[in-house]
């Protein structure tokens, strides 16, 4: 009955994971959870004022398909004062979350036969909805080394005819690694003379503790050209249920094309989450942001402290993101089994590294509060101790 492309899709780990985790807890198990990517603060209560204005007044029908042009005058605005980037609004269009702008953009780009380079460790999403697209998925392998970062050395030797985009993250889930304006340089001068499209996953942006975010486009107008921009609310201010995404692109087309399909699937995002991402664009909630990233830093310097105090863990400190990939391959060479014991035995729950294509490893999400993270890694290291 079910059709060849939903068969080859599996199901993301991150929510499988989380929701056995909620399942647990629901049955009265202490579940110390990891899993999710998910802020724990509350949206800004300016952000919710805008939501009950719109609610109020009535702004509850229908809209443009691509957002109402005062929220796209939003994401331009937000994309020049941020990224030193220009668009239009014809080169803009509002999603679902960015994992809808992802398929959207994948669907009107990729045939069967494209090749999609996707460096590892990745988010979950990318390499299946490659597959559904029928696109075929070239892995390029990162590790602690290189702070999981692909070099232009690997990217050159990945490339093919075939080739038809690089997905890049910045800040990374998993790995929060960021990528600077000096290594994005020397990835587009390796991509300079293809046709090759730059996706650009931007959505833990606001999220930096060291250094300065760059984003790709900005870096060359070769770049620029070629590098459609994804960002969005979720994380930067816990805007996870209210699933608002964005796509910019130079190629107006690629934005017709995919408003398109739009047309023909959701159409519009929910009018009163559109009216709430305005306030969020416009600066309103920076001090909300401000004050969740200082509160990140204390977790992570925290987290990574007591991880690499545990024989046989290592973690690197991330740059950005709410999340540690912790190395295990001391102790394990299995990720999945050593995260389904570890929630069996020490009722902690962690993703398994192998779902974001790297073995060895976990994902640990500290977007949670410190207790909890000093509680949780104290069951772990417990754990691990188990194991020698």
């Amino acid at each position: 009955m079910l059709t060849n492309r939903i068969n080859t899709l599996s199901e993301s780990i991150t929510i499988a994971i989380t929701t056995l985790a909620q399942e647990l807890k629901a049955e009265g198990k202490d579940i110390l959870s990891f899993s999710a990517g998910e802020p724990d603060f509350d949206t800004p209560q300016v952000i919710k004022d805008a939501a009950i204005s719109a609610i109020n007044e009535g702004f509850t029908k229908y809209t443009a398909v691509d957002g109402i042009p005062a929220l796209k005058e939003a994401i331009a605005n937000k994309l020049k004062r941020d990224n030193g980037l220009t668009y239009s609004p014809s080169q803009i269009i509002v999603n679902n979350g960015a994992k809808h702008s992802l398929f959207n953009l994948f669907s009107a780009t990729i045939d069967k036969g494209d090749e999609v380079i996707i460096p590892a460790p990745y988010w979950v999403t990318y390499p299946e909805l490659v597959k559904y697209c029928g696109g075929t998925v070239v892995e390029i392998a990162t590790n602690d080394k290189s702070s999981f970062k692909i070099t232009p050395q690997q990217l050159q030797k990945a490339l093919t005819p075939n080739t038809k985009m690089l997905i890049l993250t910045t800040p990374s889930n998993p790995t929060g690694s960021v990528y600077t304006k000096e290594e994005l340089v020397a990835i587009g001068k390796v991509l300079e003379g293809t046709d090759v499209i730059v996706a650009s996953d931007e959505m833990y942006e606001k999220l930096i503790y060291d250094g300065e975010f760059t984003s790709a486009a900005a870096v060359s107008q070769d770049m620029y050209e070629r590098t459609v921009t994804i960002n969005g609310l979720s994380k930067s201010v816990a805007m996870t249920g209210w699933r608002f995404g964005y796509m910019a692109a130079h190629d107006t087309e690629l934005i017709k094309g995919t408003k398109k399909l739009q047309s023909q699937s959701t159409s519009n995002i929910n009018s009163i989450t559109q009216k709430a991402a305005i306030v969020a664009l416009n600066g309103d909630a920076d001090a909300d942001i401000e004050m969740m990233r200082k509160a990140f830093i204390e977790r992570r310097d925290e987290a990574v402290m007591l991880f690499n105090k545990i024989d046989g863990l290592s973690v690197l400190k991330p740059d950005g993101a709410f999340y540690l990939f912790v190395n295990i391959s001391e102790v394990s060479s299995d990720s999945l089994t050593f995260a389904k014991d570890l929630l069996a035995k020490k009722e902690v729950a962690v993703v398994p590294g192998v779902g974001f294509g790297s073995e060895g490893y976990f994902r640990f999400s500290f977007a949670t509060d410190i207790d909890s993270i000093r509680t949780g890694i104290s069951r772990i290291e417990e754990f691990v101790k188990g194991l020698k």
